[in-house]
Protein backbone atom coordinates (compact mmCIF):
# COMPACT_ATOMS: atom_id res chain seq x y z
CA UNK A 1 0.00 0.00 0.00
CA UNK A 2 1.22 3.23 -0.88
CA UNK A 3 2.19 6.11 1.57
CA UNK A 4 -1.20 8.05 0.33
CA UNK A 5 -2.86 4.81 1.21
CA UNK A 6 -1.05 4.91 4.66
CA UNK A 7 -2.58 7.90 6.31
CA UNK A 8 -1.75 6.70 10.39
CA UNK A 9 1.75 8.32 11.06
CA UNK A 10 3.61 7.78 14.60
CA UNK A 11 1.98 10.68 16.84
CA UNK A 12 -1.10 10.22 15.51
CA UNK A 13 -0.91 5.90 16.52
CA UNK A 14 0.77 6.97 19.91
CA UNK A 15 -2.40 9.40 20.45
CA UNK A 16 -4.71 6.60 19.26
CA UNK A 17 -3.17 4.23 21.48
CA UNK A 18 -3.32 6.74 24.91
CA UNK A 19 -6.59 7.86 23.80
CA UNK A 20 -8.16 4.02 23.55
CA UNK A 21 -7.08 3.35 26.41
CA UNK A 22 -7.46 6.55 28.77
CA UNK A 23 -11.28 7.02 27.98
CA UNK A 24 -14.17 6.50 30.40
CA UNK A 25 -12.51 4.02 32.36
CA UNK A 26 -10.42 6.81 34.55
CA UNK A 27 -13.62 9.29 34.83
CA UNK A 28 -16.32 6.11 35.79
CA UNK A 29 -14.13 3.44 37.60
CA UNK A 30 -13.32 4.35 40.86
CA UNK A 31 -17.31 4.17 41.57
CA UNK A 32 -16.93 0.43 40.43
CA UNK A 33 -13.63 -0.02 42.61
CA UNK A 34 -15.68 1.48 45.96
CA UNK A 35 -16.48 -1.04 47.60
CA UNK A 36 -13.04 -2.63 47.78
CA UNK A 37 -11.52 0.54 49.35
CA UNK A 38 -7.45 0.32 49.50
CA UNK A 39 -7.30 -3.15 48.41
CA UNK A 40 -7.97 -2.45 45.06
CA UNK A 41 -4.42 -0.80 45.08
CA UNK A 42 -3.25 -4.48 44.95
CA UNK A 43 -5.10 -4.98 41.95
CA UNK A 44 -3.84 -1.92 40.12
CA UNK A 45 -0.67 -2.34 40.31
CA UNK A 46 -1.10 -6.11 39.17
CA UNK A 47 -2.98 -4.79 36.15
CA UNK A 48 -0.23 -2.34 35.04
CA UNK A 49 2.17 -4.81 35.14
CA UNK A 50 0.06 -7.18 33.30
CA UNK A 51 -0.84 -4.53 30.86
CA UNK A 52 2.61 -3.85 30.53
CA UNK A 53 3.74 -7.53 29.94
CA UNK A 54 1.27 -7.95 27.19
CA UNK A 55 2.12 -4.39 25.32
CA UNK A 56 5.48 -6.04 25.36
CA UNK A 57 4.40 -9.43 23.51
CA UNK A 58 2.20 -7.46 21.16
CA UNK A 59 5.02 -5.22 20.05
CA UNK A 60 7.17 -8.23 19.40
CA UNK A 61 4.93 -9.52 17.29
CA UNK A 62 4.29 -6.51 15.39
CA UNK A 63 7.82 -6.62 14.70
CA UNK A 64 8.02 -9.95 13.44
CA UNK A 65 4.47 -10.47 11.85
CA UNK A 66 3.29 -6.52 10.37
CA UNK A 67 -0.18 -7.67 9.22
CA UNK A 68 -2.95 -6.27 9.49
CA UNK A 69 -5.52 -7.09 11.81
CA UNK A 70 -3.07 -7.72 15.39
CA UNK A 71 -3.98 -10.79 17.15
CA UNK A 72 -6.28 -12.52 14.61
CA UNK A 73 -3.66 -12.10 12.15
CA UNK A 74 -1.23 -13.80 15.22
CA UNK A 75 -3.69 -16.14 16.15
CA UNK A 76 -3.63 -16.85 12.17
CA UNK A 77 -0.30 -17.35 11.47
CA UNK A 78 0.21 -19.71 14.09
CA UNK A 79 -2.67 -21.50 14.48
CA UNK A 80 -4.71 -21.02 11.28
CA UNK A 81 -8.49 -20.18 10.08
CA UNK A 82 -10.17 -21.61 12.75
CA UNK A 83 -8.31 -20.24 15.59
CA UNK A 84 -7.80 -16.97 13.52
CA UNK A 85 -11.75 -16.33 13.44
CA UNK A 86 -12.33 -17.37 16.62
CA UNK A 87 -9.49 -14.38 18.37
CA UNK A 88 -11.66 -11.73 15.15
CA UNK A 89 -14.57 -12.61 16.32
CA UNK A 90 -13.86 -12.27 19.66
CA UNK A 91 -11.83 -9.29 19.30
CA UNK A 92 -14.75 -7.70 17.38
CA UNK A 93 -17.66 -8.65 19.71
CA UNK A 94 -15.08 -6.71 22.77
CA UNK A 95 -14.50 -3.62 20.51
CA UNK A 96 -18.25 -3.02 19.60
CA UNK A 97 -19.15 -3.77 23.17
CA UNK A 98 -16.46 -1.34 24.64
CA UNK A 99 -18.05 1.10 22.32
CA UNK A 100 -21.47 0.72 24.31
CA UNK A 101 -19.75 0.80 27.59
CA UNK A 102 -17.52 4.17 26.20
CA UNK A 103 -20.55 5.79 24.90
CA UNK A 104 -22.66 5.05 28.52
CA UNK A 105 -19.75 6.85 29.94
CA UNK A 106 -20.39 10.02 27.93
CA UNK A 107 -23.70 10.25 28.59
CA UNK A 108 -22.94 9.92 32.00
CA UNK A 109 -19.63 12.70 31.77
CA UNK A 110 -22.36 15.12 30.09
CA UNK A 111 -24.82 14.52 32.63
CA UNK A 112 -22.57 15.81 35.23
CA UNK A 113 -22.22 18.82 33.28
CA UNK A 114 -25.81 19.24 31.81
CA UNK A 115 -28.08 17.09 34.50
CA UNK A 116 -30.92 17.24 31.79
CA UNK A 117 -29.64 15.44 29.35
CA UNK A 118 -29.52 12.54 31.51
CA UNK A 119 -32.46 12.95 34.05
CA UNK A 120 -34.33 9.58 32.92
CA UNK A 121 -32.54 6.54 31.51
CA UNK A 122 -34.21 6.84 28.63
CA UNK A 123 -32.10 10.11 27.63
CA UNK A 124 -29.53 8.97 28.91
CA UNK A 125 -29.81 6.24 26.41
CA UNK A 126 -30.59 8.46 24.07
CA UNK A 127 -27.25 10.73 24.49
CA UNK A 128 -25.05 7.59 24.54
CA UNK A 129 -26.20 6.84 20.82
CA UNK A 130 -25.76 10.05 19.51
CA UNK A 131 -22.53 10.02 20.84
CA UNK A 132 -22.01 6.74 18.83
CA UNK A 133 -23.60 7.77 15.78
CA UNK A 134 -21.41 11.04 15.76
CA UNK A 135 -18.48 8.98 15.98
CA UNK A 136 -19.37 6.65 13.26
CA UNK A 137 -19.95 9.44 11.39
CA UNK A 138 -16.79 11.12 11.60
CA UNK A 139 -15.02 7.52 11.19
CA UNK A 140 -17.25 7.28 7.75
CA UNK A 141 -15.32 10.28 6.97
CA UNK A 142 -12.02 8.68 6.37
CA UNK A 143 -9.18 7.15 8.16
CA UNK A 144 -7.07 10.45 8.49
CA UNK A 145 -9.89 12.54 9.37
CA UNK A 146 -10.11 9.78 12.75
CA UNK A 147 -6.57 10.07 13.26
CA UNK A 148 -6.57 13.69 13.79
CA UNK A 149 -9.62 14.17 15.54
CA UNK A 150 -7.30 11.36 17.92
CA UNK A 151 -4.59 14.15 18.26
CA UNK A 152 -6.76 16.71 19.47
CA UNK A 153 -8.97 14.83 22.07
CA UNK A 154 -5.74 13.19 23.53
CA UNK A 155 -4.01 16.27 24.35
CA UNK A 156 -7.02 18.11 25.65
CA UNK A 157 -7.58 14.79 28.18
CA UNK A 158 -4.03 13.92 29.24
CA UNK A 159 -2.89 17.13 29.80
CA UNK A 160 -5.81 17.66 32.85
CA UNK A 161 -5.90 14.54 34.13
CA UNK A 162 -2.40 14.38 35.18
CA UNK A 163 -2.42 18.02 36.81
CA UNK A 164 -5.88 17.05 38.91
CA UNK A 165 -4.01 13.67 39.54
CA UNK A 166 -0.56 15.52 40.78
CA UNK A 167 -2.79 18.36 42.37
CA UNK A 168 -5.15 16.13 43.88
CA UNK A 169 -2.71 13.89 45.90
CA UNK A 170 -2.66 16.92 48.30
CA UNK A 171 -6.38 16.49 49.14
CA UNK A 172 -6.25 13.09 49.91
CA UNK A 173 -7.16 11.92 53.42
CA UNK A 174 -5.93 8.73 55.24
CA UNK A 175 -9.76 8.14 56.49
CA UNK A 176 -11.01 7.41 52.75
CA UNK A 177 -8.81 4.51 52.87
CA UNK A 178 -9.87 2.72 55.94
CA UNK A 179 -10.60 -0.11 56.41
CA UNK A 180 -7.88 -1.56 53.83
CA UNK A 181 -10.73 -3.78 52.71
CA UNK A 182 -14.17 -2.99 53.30
CA UNK A 183 -15.44 -5.92 51.13
CA UNK A 184 -14.49 -8.68 53.87
CA UNK A 185 -13.26 -10.92 51.17
CA UNK A 186 -9.91 -12.44 50.84
CA UNK A 187 -7.52 -10.52 49.85
CA UNK A 188 -6.62 -12.60 46.72
CA UNK A 189 -10.34 -12.56 45.88
CA UNK A 190 -10.66 -8.99 46.04
CA UNK A 191 -7.26 -8.35 43.67
CA UNK A 192 -9.10 -10.89 41.26
CA UNK A 193 -12.01 -9.19 41.03
CA UNK A 194 -10.45 -5.32 40.82
CA UNK A 195 -8.15 -6.42 38.05
CA UNK A 196 -10.62 -7.97 36.09
CA UNK A 197 -12.38 -4.33 36.26
CA UNK A 198 -9.73 -2.33 36.40
CA UNK A 199 -8.19 -4.01 33.00
CA UNK A 200 -11.12 -2.60 31.82
CA UNK A 201 -8.56 0.99 31.66
CA UNK A 202 -5.95 -0.92 29.86
CA UNK A 203 -7.84 -1.87 27.18
CA UNK A 204 -6.80 -0.55 24.03
CA UNK A 205 -3.08 -1.83 24.79
CA UNK A 206 -3.50 -3.59 21.22
CA UNK A 207 -4.86 -0.75 19.25
CA UNK A 208 -1.70 0.06 17.27
CA UNK A 209 -1.32 -3.63 16.05
CA UNK A 210 -4.73 -3.69 14.19
CA UNK A 211 -4.85 -1.14 11.67
CA UNK A 212 -1.54 -1.93 10.45
CA UNK A 213 -2.53 -2.01 7.17
CA UNK A 214 -2.65 1.84 7.22
CA UNK A 215 0.17 2.57 9.18
CA UNK A 216 3.20 4.04 7.59
CA UNK A 217 6.18 2.09 8.77
CA UNK A 218 4.75 -0.35 10.99
CA UNK A 219 7.25 -2.60 11.82
CA UNK A 220 8.83 0.55 13.87
CA UNK A 221 5.52 2.90 14.41
CA UNK A 222 3.23 -0.49 15.89
CA UNK A 223 5.73 -1.19 18.63
CA UNK A 224 6.97 2.08 19.44
CA UNK A 225 3.25 3.29 19.50
CA UNK A 226 2.16 0.19 21.88
CA UNK A 227 4.99 0.72 24.62
CA UNK A 228 4.50 4.93 24.89
CA UNK A 229 0.92 4.59 24.69
CA UNK A 230 0.83 1.95 27.45
CA UNK A 231 3.67 3.75 29.80
CA UNK A 232 2.24 6.92 29.96
CA UNK A 233 -1.97 6.13 29.87
CA UNK A 234 -0.92 3.48 32.57
CA UNK A 235 0.37 5.59 34.91
CA UNK A 236 -1.87 8.78 34.48
CA UNK A 237 -4.66 6.74 34.43
CA UNK A 238 -3.46 4.60 37.93
CA UNK A 239 -2.49 8.13 39.18
CA UNK A 240 -6.10 10.01 38.99
CA UNK A 241 -8.38 6.75 40.10
CA UNK A 242 -6.40 6.10 43.04
CA UNK A 243 -6.94 9.97 43.83
CA UNK A 244 -10.73 10.16 43.58
CA UNK A 245 -11.08 6.93 45.90
CA UNK A 246 -8.97 9.06 48.44
CA UNK A 247 -11.07 12.24 47.71
CA UNK A 248 -14.48 11.22 48.29
CA UNK A 249 -16.35 9.25 51.15
CA UNK A 250 -17.29 5.84 50.00
CA UNK A 251 -20.91 5.82 50.19
CA UNK A 252 -20.77 8.79 47.91
CA UNK A 253 -18.52 7.05 45.41
CA UNK A 254 -20.26 4.04 45.30
CA UNK A 255 -23.13 5.92 43.74
CA UNK A 256 -21.90 8.69 41.16
CA UNK A 257 -22.17 8.54 37.76
CA UNK A 258 -19.13 10.85 37.66
CA UNK A 259 -16.83 10.28 40.56
CA UNK A 260 -14.09 12.43 39.16
CA UNK A 261 -16.31 15.19 38.73
CA UNK A 262 -17.62 15.16 42.18
CA UNK A 263 -14.40 14.67 43.96
CA UNK A 264 -13.25 18.16 42.04
CA UNK A 265 -16.97 19.93 42.96
CA UNK A 266 -16.68 19.19 46.53
CA UNK A 267 -12.93 20.07 47.00
CA UNK A 268 -12.27 23.38 44.60
CA UNK A 269 -16.26 24.30 43.71
CA UNK A 270 -18.86 24.00 40.90
CA UNK A 271 -16.20 26.03 38.22
CA UNK A 272 -14.18 22.96 39.02
CA UNK A 273 -16.34 20.14 38.64
CA UNK A 274 -18.09 21.80 35.38
CA UNK A 275 -13.94 21.81 33.53
CA UNK A 276 -13.94 18.08 34.95
CA UNK A 277 -16.79 17.62 33.66
CA UNK A 278 -16.04 18.63 30.26
CA UNK A 279 -12.82 17.02 30.33
CA UNK A 280 -14.25 14.12 31.11
CA UNK A 281 -16.79 14.17 28.34
CA UNK A 282 -13.97 15.23 25.97
CA UNK A 283 -12.30 12.29 27.00
CA UNK A 284 -15.28 9.75 26.48
CA UNK A 285 -15.85 11.16 23.18
CA UNK A 286 -12.10 10.63 21.95
CA UNK A 287 -12.02 7.22 23.21
CA UNK A 288 -15.37 6.12 21.47
CA UNK A 289 -13.75 7.76 18.25
CA UNK A 290 -10.85 5.33 18.44
CA UNK A 291 -12.58 2.29 19.39
CA UNK A 292 -15.28 2.96 16.51
CA UNK A 293 -12.11 3.35 13.93
CA UNK A 294 -10.81 -0.42 15.38
CA UNK A 295 -14.20 -1.96 14.79
CA UNK A 296 -14.07 -1.27 11.18
CA UNK A 297 -10.44 -2.54 11.15
CA UNK A 298 -11.15 -5.57 13.34
CA UNK A 299 -13.68 -7.41 10.84
CA UNK A 300 -11.57 -5.98 7.44
CA UNK A 301 -8.75 -8.31 7.94
CA UNK A 302 -10.88 -11.29 8.24
CA UNK A 303 -12.89 -10.71 5.73
CA UNK A 304 -10.08 -10.17 3.02
CA UNK A 305 -9.21 -13.61 4.15
CA UNK A 306 -12.38 -14.98 3.60
CA UNK A 307 -13.43 -15.66 7.37
CA UNK A 308 -15.53 -13.06 7.07
CA UNK A 309 -18.76 -12.36 4.88
CA UNK A 310 -16.75 -10.42 1.57
CA UNK A 311 -19.33 -7.16 3.03
CA UNK A 312 -16.67 -6.42 5.55
CA UNK A 313 -14.17 -6.12 3.37
CA UNK A 314 -15.87 -3.30 0.90
CA UNK A 315 -14.74 0.18 0.68
CA UNK A 316 -15.75 2.96 -0.25
CA UNK A 317 -13.58 5.88 -2.44
CA UNK A 318 -12.36 7.32 0.79
CA UNK A 319 -10.75 3.77 2.24
CA UNK A 320 -13.31 3.19 4.92
CA UNK A 321 -15.07 -0.87 5.37
CA UNK A 322 -18.47 1.37 5.23
CA UNK A 323 -20.71 -2.22 6.16
CA UNK A 324 -18.57 -3.14 9.00
CA UNK A 325 -18.60 0.15 10.81
CA UNK A 326 -22.00 0.41 10.58
CA UNK A 327 -23.01 -3.13 11.49
CA UNK A 328 -20.77 -2.58 14.85
CA UNK A 329 -22.50 0.32 15.40
CA UNK A 330 -25.72 -0.76 14.89
CA UNK A 331 -24.65 -4.11 17.56
CA UNK A 332 -23.70 -1.35 20.24
CA UNK A 333 -27.15 0.26 19.67
CA UNK A 334 -28.87 -2.81 19.91
CA UNK A 335 -26.85 -3.26 23.47
CA UNK A 336 -27.25 0.29 25.07
CA UNK A 337 -31.45 0.14 24.22
CA UNK A 338 -31.70 -3.48 25.62
CA UNK A 339 -29.90 -2.37 29.08
CA UNK A 340 -31.28 1.20 29.29
CA UNK A 341 -33.67 0.68 32.10
CA UNK A 342 -30.14 0.21 34.34
CA UNK A 343 -29.06 2.95 36.37
CA UNK A 344 -25.71 4.06 34.28
CA UNK A 345 -23.04 2.91 37.07
CA UNK A 346 -24.70 -0.45 37.04
CA UNK A 347 -24.87 -0.76 32.50
CA UNK A 348 -20.96 0.14 32.68
CA UNK A 349 -20.14 -1.68 34.87
CA UNK A 350 -22.04 -4.71 33.04
CA UNK A 351 -20.44 -3.72 30.28
CA UNK A 352 -16.99 -2.86 30.59
CA UNK A 353 -17.18 -6.88 32.03
CA UNK A 354 -18.69 -8.34 29.26
CA UNK A 355 -15.96 -6.36 26.97
CA UNK A 356 -13.30 -7.44 28.82
CA UNK A 357 -13.91 -11.00 29.40
CA UNK A 358 -14.53 -11.32 25.21
CA UNK A 359 -10.94 -9.66 24.42
CA UNK A 360 -8.87 -11.78 27.80
CA UNK A 361 -9.30 -14.52 24.28
CA UNK A 362 -7.38 -12.90 21.98
CA UNK A 363 -4.89 -12.00 24.61
CA UNK A 364 -4.65 -15.52 25.55
CA UNK A 365 -4.60 -16.74 22.31
CA UNK A 366 -1.80 -13.80 21.13
CA UNK A 367 0.68 -14.63 23.77
CA UNK A 368 0.39 -18.61 22.98
CA UNK A 369 0.94 -17.33 19.49
CA UNK A 370 4.06 -15.52 20.48
CA UNK A 371 5.61 -19.16 21.96
CA UNK A 372 4.64 -20.85 18.48
CA UNK A 373 6.36 -18.02 16.37
CA UNK A 374 8.91 -16.58 18.25
CA UNK A 375 10.37 -20.02 19.42
CA UNK A 376 14.24 -18.83 19.40
CA UNK A 377 13.30 -16.27 21.91
CA UNK A 378 15.81 -14.95 24.48
CA UNK A 379 14.78 -15.97 27.93
CA UNK A 380 13.96 -13.09 29.50
CA UNK A 381 10.99 -12.49 26.89
CA UNK A 382 9.93 -15.77 27.79
CA UNK A 383 9.59 -14.84 30.86
CA UNK A 384 7.57 -11.93 30.14
CA UNK A 385 5.15 -14.12 28.07
CA UNK A 386 4.59 -16.45 31.01
CA UNK A 387 3.20 -13.20 32.79
CA UNK A 388 1.41 -11.83 30.78
CA UNK A 389 -0.52 -15.74 30.08
CA UNK A 390 -0.85 -15.67 33.81
CA UNK A 391 -2.29 -12.59 34.03
CA UNK A 392 -4.68 -12.86 31.33
CA UNK A 393 -5.97 -16.73 32.76
CA UNK A 394 -6.11 -14.83 35.74
CA UNK A 395 -8.32 -11.87 35.09
CA UNK A 396 -10.65 -14.16 32.95
CA UNK A 397 -12.28 -15.88 35.71
CA UNK A 398 -11.81 -12.26 37.72
CA UNK A 399 -14.58 -11.50 35.57
CA UNK A 400 -17.43 -13.54 37.35
CA UNK A 401 -19.57 -16.11 36.38
CA UNK A 402 -22.69 -14.10 34.58
CA UNK A 403 -20.44 -12.32 32.23
CA UNK A 404 -18.12 -15.55 31.35
CA UNK A 405 -21.78 -17.03 30.10
CA UNK A 406 -22.82 -13.89 28.07
CA UNK A 407 -19.06 -14.05 26.57
CA UNK A 408 -19.48 -17.90 25.94
CA UNK A 409 -23.12 -16.64 24.09
CA UNK A 410 -21.41 -13.87 21.99
CA UNK A 411 -18.40 -16.05 21.38
CA UNK A 412 -21.23 -19.47 20.14
CA UNK A 413 -22.90 -17.19 18.23
CA UNK A 414 -20.15 -16.75 15.56
CA UNK A 415 -20.27 -20.33 15.14
CA UNK A 416 -22.80 -20.03 12.35
CA UNK A 417 -20.83 -17.56 10.47
CA UNK A 418 -17.54 -19.45 10.48
CA UNK A 419 -19.51 -22.91 9.11
CA UNK A 420 -21.34 -20.53 6.34
CA UNK A 421 -18.00 -18.97 5.57
CA UNK A 422 -16.48 -22.17 5.27
CA UNK A 423 -19.29 -24.00 3.29
CA UNK A 424 -18.88 -21.09 1.07
CA UNK A 425 -15.22 -21.42 0.34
Amino acid sequence: MSGSRRPLGQWMLISLVIGNIIGSGVFVLPAALAPYGAASLVGWGISLGGALMLALVYARLAELIPDHGGAYAYARTAFGDRVGFVVAWSYWVCVWSANAAIAVAFAGSLGSVWPAATLTPLRGALCALGALWLCTAINLAGVREAGRTAIVLTVLKLLPLVVFGLVGLGWVHREAFEPFNPSGLPLMSVASSVAALTLWAFLGLETATVPTGVVKNPQRTVPRATLAGVTVAGLATMLACTVVIGMLPADVLRTSPAPMVEAATRVWGDAAGIAMGVVATVSCFGALNGWVLLQAQTTLAAAQDGLFPALFARLDRRGTPWFGLLVSSILASVLIGSNYSRTLVALFTFTILLSTAATLVPYLVTVLAWWRIDATARKWRRWIAAGALAFSLWALVGTGAETLMWGAVLLLAGLPVYLWQRRAA
